[in-house]
């Protein structure tokens, strides 16, 4: 079935919708595969630049969408949609964006608790606004882990959600986006 006219999200929401699904899970496969290395390992300080430096572009990414979303009402969801599912849905999207602007900050603060700036990729450094904490980076590191750990189930319900209305409901849920 396809999606009702008037239903779709338009092509901006959904070149950022995509483009952030791809980016943000390469960012969390390869933030376990950096925290993986030894220190020593010739590719650790690297990869963490790398990833650092994808997280500050990230969240500018993440305040371009988050200003097109308030910019730009989404498709409103088919009335099929029982509405403790729409109130779900509304809850889970914006724990997403939360999440999604909690862990880039949550890096910066892991990143910078040595008193230096961040990176992006040896272009132009971020200075720290933070003042200098050595265990700021043990216990952010927490938190920055905890995060991605609720971020993943969060984004796990979204794709289940919405390949339920794809292949069970067959409501159109799934192609407003596609």
């Amino acid at each position: 079935m396809s999606s009702p006219a008037g239903f779709r999200f338009d092509g901006v929401a959904r070149f950022l919708h995509w483009g952030m699904a791809v980016w943000l899970t390469g960012m969390v496969g390869w933030g376990f595969y950096a925290a993986q290395l030894d220190f020593y390992d010739p590719l650790y300080h690297r990869a963490l630049a790398w990833h650092r430096s994808m997280g500050l572009l990230l969240f500018v990414v993440v305040l371009i969408r988050l200003g097109w979303r308030l910019g730009h009402r989404p498709a409103p969801l088919p009335d099929s949609v029982p509405r403790w599912q729409q109130r779900a849905a509304h809850w889970t999207q914006r724990a997403l964006y939360l999440l999604m602007g909690l862990l880039p900050l949550t890096g910066y603060g892991i990143s910078t608790a040595d008193g230096r700036g961040v990176s992006l990729f040896g272009w132009w450094e971020l200075p720290t606004l933070l003042p200098l904490d050595k265990g700021r980076e043990e216990w952010m590191g927490t938190v920055h882990l905890v995060l991605v750990l609720l971020f993943c189930l969060f984004v796990l319900m979204h794709v289940a959600a919405a390949f339920k209305h794809h292949f069970i409901n067959r409501d159109g849920v799934l192609r407003r986006m596609w």
